[in-house]
């Protein structure tokens, strides 16, 4: 199992400091917030993607995934969202990053037509961002919070560009354990976002295996040769602990001992 952890929680940090706390702590990767206040975003240009890349490679690190904020089941026209989704590729595919997140974002809208905005743009951009080494993974979050959700709109893109990323917190919101989520989302999944909250009444952000969510299950029905990212969602919740080495010491060690157990239990 590798480890990566979100810039969420380092808002605003510069990538040199969220490299080093990875490469430092026993991460391999990250997960690059893709928003105008970070350091990275799609407005970049090309120098300062490649001085990014440098220093991520210095370190040693990669990015996981860009997190962009594109919702492609949203109302609207398809080209705004498309232009977007493009964006994210190339500034994916320039920093070596085999996955961009996305948001459904068709909250409000009835099902099937949320469903067809989702699959109509996926399957536009899907073949550009195979054509980028880029794979587009579908959150499960919001109009589409179960990896049953996500996974009906997947199999109706039917291409490998598009995926899916699992948010456990959203699959347990919506009902699924961790079992049906992993079967549900089968060969589309990319990888497993971990975090941990108070309660389902409050989505305050703690510690690994200080809250509530079910992360032996997600970790156990994880791909052995995969990826667990923790988002610590600081940026949304600033009176909670700073992301400290320290405290990413802990979250990857709680990490790695469900990956020992899961493995005894096979």
């Amino acid at each position: 199992m590798k480890y990566a952890f979100s810039t969420l929680g380092l808002p605003g940090t510069p990538l040199a400091r969220s490299a080093a706390l990875a490469a430092g702590h026993g991460y391999q990767g990250l997960e690059l917030r893709a928003h105008p206040e970070e350091p990275l975003h799609p407005q970049s240009p090309p120098g300062d993607r490649a001085a990014g890349l440098r220093t991520l490679n210095r370190a040693g690190v990669r990015v996981l995934g860009v997190a962009g904020y594109a919702k492609v089941a949203a109302p609207g026209g398809d080209e705004p969202v498309l232009g977007e989704l493009r964006s994210l590729v190339r500034l994916a595919a320039d920093l070596e990053a085999p996955f961009v997140r996305v948001f459904p974002g068709g909250v409000g809208l009835p099902g099937a037509q949320a469903d067809g905005n989702a699959v109509r743009r996926l399957r536009e951009a899907a073949p550009y961002a195979e054509r980028n080494g880029v794979r587009i993974l579908l959150e499960t979050h919001d109009s589409h919070r179960t990896a049953a959700a996500a996974a009906r709109v997947l199999d109706a893109v039917g291409h490998p560009g598009a995926g899916a990323l699992w948010d456990v917190l959203h699959t347990w919101l919506g009902g699924e354990g961790p079992d049906e989520s992993r079967r549900r989302l089968g060969p589309h999944l990319g990888y497993v976002q971990v975090k941990d909250v108070a309660s389902a009444d409050d989505l305050t952000p703690v510690g690994l295996g200080a809250g509530v969510l079910p992360l032996a299950g997600a970790v156990a029905a994880a791909p052995a040769d995969g990826w667990l990212c923790w988002e610590y969602e600081r940026r949304w919740y600033p009176e909670v602990p700073e992301l400290t080495g320290p405290r990413l010491i802990r979250g990857r060690e709680h990490l790695e001992e469900l990956v020992a157990h899961a493995g005894q239990a096979e």
